[in-house]
Protein backbone atom coordinates (compact mmCIF):
# COMPACT_ATOMS: atom_id res chain seq x y z
CA UNK A 1 0.00 0.00 0.00
CA UNK A 2 1.25 3.45 -0.81
CA UNK A 3 1.37 6.34 1.45
CA UNK A 4 -1.43 8.02 -1.53
CA UNK A 5 -3.37 4.91 -0.80
CA UNK A 6 -3.11 5.36 3.00
CA UNK A 7 -3.92 8.93 2.73
CA UNK A 8 -7.56 8.03 0.72
CA UNK A 9 -8.09 5.43 3.20
CA UNK A 10 -7.86 7.84 6.21
CA UNK A 11 -10.08 10.19 4.51
CA UNK A 12 -12.62 7.95 3.77
CA UNK A 13 -12.51 6.45 7.33
CA UNK A 14 -12.78 10.38 8.21
CA UNK A 15 -16.13 10.28 5.70
CA UNK A 16 -17.22 7.27 7.40
CA UNK A 17 -16.46 8.21 11.18
CA UNK A 18 -18.30 11.70 10.05
CA UNK A 19 -21.45 9.99 8.43
CA UNK A 20 -21.90 7.29 11.52
CA UNK A 21 -22.00 10.85 14.09
CA UNK A 22 -24.41 12.66 11.99
CA UNK A 23 -26.52 9.74 11.49
CA UNK A 24 -26.72 8.64 15.41
CA UNK A 25 -27.33 12.70 16.04
CA UNK A 26 -30.12 12.66 12.90
CA UNK A 27 -31.92 9.81 14.55
CA UNK A 28 -32.31 11.00 17.91
CA UNK A 29 -32.97 14.85 16.44
CA UNK A 30 -35.90 12.84 13.69
CA UNK A 31 -37.22 11.25 16.98
CA UNK A 32 -37.34 13.90 19.49
CA UNK A 33 -38.64 16.63 17.14
CA UNK A 34 -41.62 14.40 15.67
CA UNK A 35 -42.86 13.47 18.90
CA UNK A 36 -42.60 17.12 20.48
CA UNK A 37 -43.39 19.54 17.74
CA UNK A 38 -44.59 17.23 14.89
CA UNK A 39 -41.64 18.50 12.68
CA UNK A 40 -38.95 16.48 10.55
CA UNK A 41 -35.58 17.14 10.90
CA UNK A 42 -35.40 18.84 7.57
CA UNK A 43 -38.35 20.92 8.34
CA UNK A 44 -36.84 22.15 11.77
CA UNK A 45 -33.54 22.88 9.54
CA UNK A 46 -35.68 25.47 7.26
CA UNK A 47 -37.57 27.05 10.16
CA UNK A 48 -34.00 27.69 12.05
CA UNK A 49 -32.58 29.44 9.03
CA UNK A 50 -35.61 31.63 8.18
CA UNK A 51 -35.83 32.14 11.84
CA UNK A 52 -32.46 33.72 11.85
CA UNK A 53 -33.05 36.57 8.93
CA UNK A 54 -34.00 38.89 11.94
CA UNK A 55 -37.43 39.83 9.78
CA UNK A 56 -35.91 39.18 6.39
CA UNK A 57 -36.67 36.19 4.15
CA UNK A 58 -34.90 34.25 2.17
CA UNK A 59 -34.74 33.34 -1.64
CA UNK A 60 -35.51 29.52 -2.20
CA UNK A 61 -31.92 29.36 -3.97
CA UNK A 62 -30.34 30.18 -0.71
CA UNK A 63 -33.08 28.13 1.48
CA UNK A 64 -31.99 24.64 -0.57
CA UNK A 65 -28.48 25.79 0.58
CA UNK A 66 -29.52 26.34 3.93
CA UNK A 67 -31.57 22.71 4.03
CA UNK A 68 -28.95 20.75 2.05
CA UNK A 69 -31.97 19.82 -0.37
CA UNK A 70 -32.07 20.07 -4.05
CA UNK A 71 -34.43 22.75 -5.88
CA UNK A 72 -37.40 20.51 -6.20
CA UNK A 73 -36.82 19.49 -2.61
CA UNK A 74 -37.21 22.14 -1.25
CA UNK A 75 -40.27 23.70 -3.33
CA UNK A 76 -42.19 20.32 -2.46
CA UNK A 77 -41.03 21.04 1.34
CA UNK A 78 -42.23 24.60 1.36
CA UNK A 79 -45.22 23.59 -0.26
CA UNK A 80 -46.10 21.60 3.03
CA UNK A 81 -45.08 24.17 5.28
CA UNK A 82 -47.12 26.55 3.72
CA UNK A 83 -50.03 24.30 3.85
CA UNK A 84 -49.24 23.92 7.27
CA UNK A 85 -49.36 27.95 7.34
CA UNK A 86 -45.61 28.03 9.23
CA UNK A 87 -43.77 29.72 6.47
CA UNK A 88 -45.30 32.33 2.86
CA UNK A 89 -44.18 32.91 -0.15
CA UNK A 90 -42.85 36.08 -1.56
CA UNK A 91 -42.76 36.90 -5.38
CA UNK A 92 -39.94 39.57 -5.95
CA UNK A 93 -41.16 42.80 -6.83
CA UNK A 94 -38.15 43.37 -9.05
CA UNK A 95 -37.54 39.68 -10.60
CA UNK A 96 -40.69 38.31 -11.48
CA UNK A 97 -38.61 34.77 -11.63
CA UNK A 98 -36.95 35.28 -7.63
CA UNK A 99 -39.51 34.23 -5.47
CA UNK A 100 -38.87 34.61 -1.11
CA UNK A 101 -39.71 32.22 1.62
CA UNK A 102 -40.30 33.74 5.36
CA UNK A 103 -41.96 32.43 8.57
CA UNK A 104 -45.43 32.98 9.20
CA UNK A 105 -46.26 34.13 12.88
CA UNK A 106 -47.18 30.40 13.27
CA UNK A 107 -43.44 28.64 12.22
CA UNK A 108 -41.82 31.10 14.76
CA UNK A 109 -44.02 30.10 17.46
CA UNK A 110 -43.28 26.43 16.49
CA UNK A 111 -40.29 26.35 16.03
CA UNK A 112 -39.61 28.80 19.57
CA UNK A 113 -41.40 25.59 20.97
CA UNK A 114 -39.25 23.22 19.29
CA UNK A 115 -35.60 24.56 19.80
CA UNK A 116 -35.54 23.58 23.56
CA UNK A 117 -35.64 20.26 22.35
CA UNK A 118 -33.74 20.33 19.45
CA UNK A 119 -30.83 21.91 21.33
CA UNK A 120 -31.55 19.11 24.65
CA UNK A 121 -31.51 16.37 21.87
CA UNK A 122 -28.22 17.61 20.34
CA UNK A 123 -26.66 17.79 23.74
CA UNK A 124 -27.93 14.35 24.71
CA UNK A 125 -25.86 12.63 21.53
CA UNK A 126 -22.77 14.71 21.58
CA UNK A 127 -22.98 13.47 24.54
CA UNK A 128 -23.43 9.84 23.92
CA UNK A 129 -21.10 10.18 21.11
CA UNK A 130 -17.92 11.27 23.49
CA UNK A 131 -18.10 7.94 24.72
CA UNK A 132 -17.56 6.11 21.55
CA UNK A 133 -14.25 5.99 20.95
CA UNK A 134 -14.04 6.57 17.09
CA UNK A 135 -16.46 9.15 17.31
CA UNK A 136 -15.19 11.16 20.39
CA UNK A 137 -12.52 12.89 18.15
CA UNK A 138 -15.27 14.42 16.02
CA UNK A 139 -16.74 15.53 19.23
CA UNK A 140 -14.06 17.47 20.41
CA UNK A 141 -13.70 18.58 17.68
CA UNK A 142 -17.22 20.58 17.78
CA UNK A 143 -16.38 21.80 20.74
CA UNK A 144 -13.42 23.96 19.18
CA UNK A 145 -15.22 25.12 16.38
CA UNK A 146 -15.28 28.81 17.71
CA UNK A 147 -18.60 31.18 17.97
CA UNK A 148 -19.77 33.26 14.87
CA UNK A 149 -18.67 36.90 14.93
CA UNK A 150 -22.07 38.90 15.05
CA UNK A 151 -22.40 42.12 13.71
Amino acid sequence: MSIEDDAVEVRAQGWRTLAALHALIDAQLERALQSSAQLSVVEFTVLDALSRQDGWHMRMQQLARAAALSSSATTRLVTRLEDRGLLTRILCADDRRGIYTELTPAGRALFETARPTADETLERALTEAERTPELAPLVEALHRVPEPVVG
